[in-house]
């Protein structure tokens, strides 16, 4: 998988931390202060969108009397203390990032949360040892599954696309990688375990632990085989 990879971009919740499950808690509490309730789709429409759009969709949706600044204060103050103390590492990720440092890989976050909070967990979690950029999809044009949010971060990074590793959680990030010309690895996450056929199915690779990128066990699409063999020989060789 990481052969001819030059840089790796990960998106960070559900993919890099394990933080989607607050989310649903944070909506639910939010809402029922305001005497309403959480529809059953809100997470799946908003999948994709940046911390900005998001406070625009959700404020449009419910007709809130907040504007979009004070939604996101709002939603930084409420989780904000569980990024910083709750939120751990996905399974073999801190391993895999010490590897891809020894191994001179640039790294990079793309996400669409917002930065307090993005400052928050790479705080706790020290992972400014290990990550030269991060981009959050509020600084470029569009959220994904658009391209914008991984080319900004290519870009910072230095590196070209087709040379760049992407690892996501949700159908819309993995469009987002694929959409900017790169590979991209699908990670299991509970939050997305309803998703598990359709991630398999865009990505390239799938994982459900870092650990699998390093002792060769991931799982590799079909097609992925079939355009590697030619050229790496060895489809498994990280």
């Amino acid at each position: 998988m990481l052969q001819n990879t030059q840089a790796i971009i990960f998106d960070l919740d559900g993919t890099l931390v394990d933080s989607m499950w607050l989310w649903n808690d944070i909506d639910i509490e939010f809402l029922e202060a305001r005497g309403l309730t959480l529809p059953e789709t809100y997470q799946h429409d908003i999948e994709g969108m940046s911390f900005t759009e998001t406070a625009i969709y959700t404020k449009e949706l419910f007709r809130l009397p907040e504007s979009v600044d004070e939604l996101k204060t709002i939603w930084n103050r409420m989780a904000i203390e569980k990024y910083t103390y709750e939120v751990p590492f996905k399974p073999g990720a801190e391993k895999f990032l010490r590897y891809c440092k020894g191994q001179r890989i640039a790294m990079g976050i793309a996400t669409s949360n917002s930065r307090e909070l993005v400052n928050a967990v790479v705080q706790a979690l020290q992972l400014d040892n290990y990550i030269q950029e991060i981009v959050t999809s509020c600084e470029v044009e569009k959220g994904k599954p658009a391209p914008d949010v991984y080319l900004e971060a290519a870009k910072r990074l230095g590196i070209s696309p087709e040379h760049c590793l992407v690892f996501e959680d949700v159908p819309m990030g993995i469009l987002a990688g694929k959409n900017a010309g790169m590979r991209v690895c699908a990670v299991e996450d509970a939050f997305s375990e309803d998703k598990q056929a359709e991630k398999r199915r865009l990505a390239d690779y799938y994982i459900s632990s870092y650990e699998q990128v390093l002792n060769h066990t991931y799982e590799m699409q079909a097609s992925t085989k079939l355009t590697q063999i030619p050229q790496q020989k060895c489809i498994r060789q990280a």
